[in-house]
């Protein structure tokens, strides 16, 4: 199915964040360009102010001294903050992202097993949302945090 037509089975901006999330699980919006990029699968929402991503690395996603690059970490946890914050907008409402701070853990190798982000909303009011996301390995062991605010548009 191309593209366009996976676009024209939903009107988005009939729907609330969560049902566009939901619509781009059941295959009637198209997934991020950047989630194809970088191999993102395993996408879930289940329940409004939270959203998963999951990864699992490959030398494709590696730096120079030999581990995934930190800039994978920080789109999965970016991604996990703002499909978070997404889940909890009314039909009309839109979003972006203020800030991004990433702490790095522990270093991901392709040996780390199935990477997971986890993402929830601490806090949505009516022009601002917090939200943090942890990175976990295959082993369940915490490899990295990130908090976001988003700003309500």
């Amino acid at each position: 199915m191309t593209e366009s037509a996976i676009q024209t089975q939903v009107d988005p901006s009939t729907l609330d964040g969560y049902e566009q999330l939901h619509a781009i699980i059941d295959g009637k919006l198209p997934v991020a360009p950047i989630a194809q990029t970088l191999g993102f699968d395993g996408f879930e929402v289940p329940e409004r102010g939270t959203a998963i991503f999951g990864l699992d690395p490959e030398l494709r996603h590696y730096n120079p001294i030999g581990s995934v690059h930190g800039g994978v970490y920080a789109t999965l946890l970016d991604s996990a903050c703002g499909c978070a914050v997404h889940s909890t907008l009314a039909v009309g409402e839109r979003y972006t992202s203020l800030d991004l701070t990433v702490k790095f853990l522990k270093a991901v190798t392709v040996d780390s097993g199935r990477l997971r982000a986890v993402g929830t909303v601490l806090q949505r009011g009516r022009r601002t949302a917090l939200a943090e996301a942890k990175l976990y390995d295959g082993q369940g062991t915490l490899v990295a945090y990130a908090s976001s605010t988003c700003m309500i548009l």
